[in-house]
């Protein structure tokens, strides 16, 4: 089939062409004990039809080119239906974290303006009180119930014309985790989506016929873009971490399951569960794991669980995906050791038409590259980015546009906000991100050049760096969240605990500069990923605590 044009639906339309029996979506309706996951499945000329009848729909009620839609729909085939509804239509899907809290949520919806909301009964009910930020709502369509399915059942044999867009025109509007900050709207256009789809299959060789089970939702979105099917998580998105590992487990294993992603956390649940039931995934082949830095442990264990796979930990960020990436193999050799000595954590080379940098840090905004001083290999610096999936802008953020944008004559650098180095080869160490970098008399002290060697203690589940009091005069703190059941519930057990960390943590030089060590049961972390620590909101509490 020839389908032309800059719509990054088409890529559905070709694999529907192509592949039309293909198993595009498997849906979990119910599991059956030991964990064991029934499925929905759809091949991709349904997935097509469907997205194309939803389009329909969407368009009567007043949905058409450049139309803001709130997407509020559970993560599974229903949201891959909507997202490539709205995209055939040529309207800008507006992508949101439902577990940021009410209060963000209703401030990143007031920012992004949308006219119409495409959603479940809950959303659109919701969407009805009286909140300012659901004033602009002019349409609302509800995904889910009987004339739903009775919408998507009205299919048509020939496939509905793609809306005419070019690569600049607005795609979507995706929400950042807002682990340092308050979220922020990010505009993606249909170009940077195919660049984004390109990277990600040539970086990763991805074939038609695979099949994919990511435990975040925004990823699996453009699983039918690369022609692999799309095995949903039973997970809630907004509290990933509390998912049960036996069905995720049960349908990476009967469902034959070639890739997937996730966060540190998710796939460190998953691993122990393996681990402690003898199980295996033998049909695992490509493993992407990324949102914080993966610890040599959890790769450890991963090539025995998963013995026929290979591990990335991809670096990259909502602006910009990917921008690095490295195998296990090279993670666990020489990286690894220069982790545990300080020197950051590798997370590889560029990938392919992707450029970094590292520069000297600056805090106002650089409105040129010229204006910016390039580190010399080794020196630690500010990361910055450039490529063809590099977003230019921030929705309706002009000062934070400014301040994360770098001009360099057609194109635009973006400012990762990290820290890090570059060696002699090009490799990239990660470093922390630069607002969590403890300031002290002596010096700053990067997140990361510390963390990694108290992280190798058997019982530290995950630790931060903070910085107490005030900058630059902080007192650095590391603040350590033992495994289950290794919690020190008195001063003797605290003590033995600190002097084992202490010891372990001598390979890195800077290890001595830590004033305390403080245990807590659960570290605030990110809702997306649940491995972004909020290192900024722990330095308060500590401070406060350790002043009583």
């Amino acid at each position: 089939m020839n389908v032309t044009g800059s719509n990054v639906a088409r890529h559905l339309r070709i694999a529907a062409a192509e592949r039309p029996d293909g198993l595009a979506t498997k849906s979990p309706l119910s599991v059956r004990a030991p964990g064991e996951v029934r499925h929905e499945v759809r091949t991709f000329r349904e997935l097509d039809q469907e997205s194309d009848a939803a389009a329909g729909a969407f368009a009567q009620a007043g949905i058409t080119a450049g139309t803001r839609a709130l997407l509020a729909v559970r993560p599974g085939h229903d949201l891959i239906v909507g997202m490539f509804a709205l995209l055939k239509l040529g309207a800008v899907p507006v992508a949101i974290d439902p577990g940021m809290g009410w209060r963000s949520f209703l401030d990143c919806v007031r920012r992004s303006r949308p006219t119409a909301l495409v959603g479940v009964r809950t959303a659109s009910l919701l969407s009805r009180l009286p909140f300012a930020a659901f004033g602009t709502l002019r349409t609302r369509v509800t995904v889910g119930g009987s004339a739903w399915r009775q919408t998507l059942a009205a299919v048509s044999a020939t496939p509905r014309p793609l809306a005419t867009v070019g690569p600049d025109t607005p795609a979507a509007v995706l929400f950042t985790s807002g682990s340092t900050g308050a979220p922020k709207g990010v505009c993606y256009t249909h170009g940077m989506f195919d660049a984004q789809i390109e990277l990600v299959r040539r970086t990763y060789e991805i074939r038609p016929g695979e099949t994919d089970m990511a435990m975040l939702p925004l990823f699996a979105l453009f699983n039918p873009a690369l022609g692999t099917t799309t095995v949903t998580p039973l997970l809630d998105p907004s509290r990933p971490l509390a998912a049960d590992p036996a069905p995720l487990v049960a349908a990476l294993i009967a469902e034959k399951v070639t890739c997937s992603f996730g966060s540190p956390a998710i796939w460190g649940k998953v691993a122990d569960h393996c681990e402690a039931r003898g199980l295996k995934l033998p049909d695992l082949r490509r493993l992407l794991i990324a949102g914080a830095p993966v610890s040599g442990e959890l790769v450890a264990k991963l090539r025995v669980i998963a013995p026929h796979c290979e591990t990335h930990t991809p670096y990259g960020a909502t602006e910009c995906l990917p921008v690095t990436t490295i195998a296990a193999a090279e993670l666990l050799g020489e990286a690894r050791q220069r982790a545990l000595r300080g020197l950051g954590t590798c997370v590889g080379r560029p990938v392919s038409g992707v450029e970094i940098r590292v520069i000297r840090e600056t805090d106002g905004p650089i409105a040129t590259l010229a204006e910016a001083t390039p580190c010399a290999p080794g020196e630690i610096g500010e990361i910055i980015a450039t490529g063809p999936s590099v977003t230019r802008e921030y929705d309706g953020l002009p000062e934070a546009t400014r301040a994360a944008k770098i001009a360099d004559g057609a194109r635009v650098w973006h400012r990762m906000g990290d820290l890090g180095s570059l060696d002699a080869e090009g490799r990239l160490s990660f470093l922390g991100r630069r607002v969590e970098k403890v300031r002290t008399a002596a010096g700053d002290l990067p997140t990361e050049s510390l963390e990694p060697a108290f992280r190798q203690h058997p019982q530290v589940f995950r630790c931060a760096l903070i910085g107490l009091g005030e900058a630059p005069q902080q007192i650095p703190a590391l603040v350590v969240e033992p495994r289950a059941g290794h919690f020190p519930e008195d001063e003797i057990a605290r003590a033995r605990f600190i002097a084992e960390l202490r010891d372990i943590a001598e390979t890195c030089p800077l290890a001595d500069r830590v004033r305390h060590i403080v245990f807590q049961r659960a570290l605030p972390v990110d809702v997306r990923h649940n491995a972004k620590i909020h290192r900024l909101q722990l330095a308060k509490e500590w401070t406060r605590r350790l002043a009583r």
